[in-house]
């Protein structure tokens, strides 16, 4: 059976769009856990995609993080070097692909996700889904320009025990872990674009549609 759901911006069909929290974090970081906690607490709000993004360069102090991946780091720093940024750090929250805030600031986080959800939409996705597979129609709302469609594979939540490092001792669960992103296409933000997706059994992945060049998320949607 095909299931055919509308979602205006990301999600669901709904009057706010969805807020994209890209949280980049390691487990061998010790100011880490309470974003960790922040994150799993936005990802319970019907706005908000939360992402939660493992770093790699804290492995060597100590413990080696298990979800900790290159490619988000480098993800990490592209953002920083789009916004002019020197630096990374973690933990570091990135909304919508274009704001940076401390994921040690809980009211900063929750003024920039108003802030975003009250932006107009600009795309609107329609979700067929059928067995092993999700097809998406893409209709831009007006013209967006030059955009890249990625597919994030995620883990809803794991449980780590941390043995050695500045979180030694510690058992600390994680929400919506990024296993890996994977480039689906560009797309050039001006003409309607269908696209099908294969998903395992009990698989779950976020469909990212975003300015090319680590820009503005324009939308964003859940695959299951």
């Amino acid at each position: 059976m095909a299931v055919l759901v509308f979602a205006a911006t990301a999600g669901s069909a709904q009057d706010k769009p969805v807020v994209v929290v890209e949280l980049f974090t390691s487990q061998g970081c010790s100011s880490c856990p309470p974003a960790d906690a922040l994150l799993d607490r936005l990802s319970s709000r019907n706005n908000v995609l939360a992402l939660s993004l493992h770093v790699d360069y804290w492995d060597y102090i100590g413990w080696k993080d298990k979800f900790a991946s290159p490619a988000h780091t480098a993800r990490q720093q592209a953002y920083a070097r789009a916004a002019g940024r020197r630096s990374v750090y973690t933990p570091q929250m990135i909304i919508n692909g274009l704001d940076d805030v401390a994921g040690t600031a809980p009211m900063d986080v929750a003024d920039m996700i108003d802030r975003h959800s009250r932006r107009q939409p600009v795309v609107e996705l329609a979700l067929r889904q059928s067995p092993n597979k999700v097809r998406v129609e893409v209709k831009p709302l007006r013209k967006i320009g030059p955009s890249v469609l990625q597919v994030a594979y995620i883990s809803t939540h794991e449980v780590v025990e941390i043995k050695r490092g500045e979180n030694a001792g510690r058992k600390l669960q994680y929400t919506n872990v990024v296993k890996r992103i994977d480039r689906l296409r560009k797309w050039s933000g001006a003409a309607p674009l269908t696209v099908e997706i294969a998903l395992k059994q009990h698989e779950q992945a976020v469909l990212l549609i975003q300015q090319e060049g680590h820009g503005a998320i324009h939308s964003a949607v859940l695959l299951r």
